[in-house]
């Protein structure tokens, strides 16, 4: 039997949810604000920073060069002040293990701040309450691309999800919890 790698079966799931939030986006189930200048911005419910933190605030992102949901996931942690050094690569899985990244946390990209990882699309306000708490964690995850996380938004479609903390040994407790946003 035929074991895909790790790369392969993230590489698939971007794809289709990017085709899929491309589709629903088209369906125009975006939110719009109408600016000052009647330009038409779309917005997130994750543009609005809640969370203050004014420590380092330089991460190294890297993601895959196909994948497009990592892009606006890097522009949202940038919107809530966070200095994106933007890796692109096509070996996410020797980055994943070189992190001892457990592989039922995956997602399509991986970011490193202050030593910590930060795997897949988390909200920024949880990156910067987690670096501001300074726990005895390897890092936040949440696994696979839930619709409705930040990059991931589809219009007002959404899933729970949680934001994991993990720490050396793959141990994992649930840092978040998103029901309703």
């Amino acid at each position: 039997m035929l074991k895909p790698s790790l790369l392969t079966i993230i590489a698939g799931v971007a794809i289709l949810t990017v085709a899929g939030g491309i589709y629903l986006n088209i369906q125009n189930n975006a939110e719009t604000i109408s600016n000052t200048s009647n330009n038409t911005v779309l917005a997130s419910v994750w543009d609005q920073p809640t969370e203050s933190y004014s420590g380092n605030k330089n991460i190294t992102v890297y993601r895959s060069p196909s994948c497009g949901c990592c892009g606006i996931w890097i522009e949202h942690i940038e919107k809530h002040g966070f200095q994106v050094t933007d890796i692109k690569t096509d070996d996410m899985e020797t980055i994943k293990q070189q992190h001892n990244l457990p592989l039922d946390l995956a997602s399509c990209h991986t970011a490193i701040i202050d030593g910590y990882v930060m795997e897949g699309h988390i909200p920024a306000d949880d990156i910067k309450r987690f670096l501001k708490q300074k726990p005895d964690f390897k890092g936040l995850a949440v696994p696979r691309m839930p619709l409705g996380t930040p990059g991931m938004e589809a219009g007002e479609r959404t899933q729970p999800f949680d934001v994991l903390a993990f720490n050396k040994t793959g141990n994992v407790e649930v840092f978040k919890h998103y029901e309703n946003y």
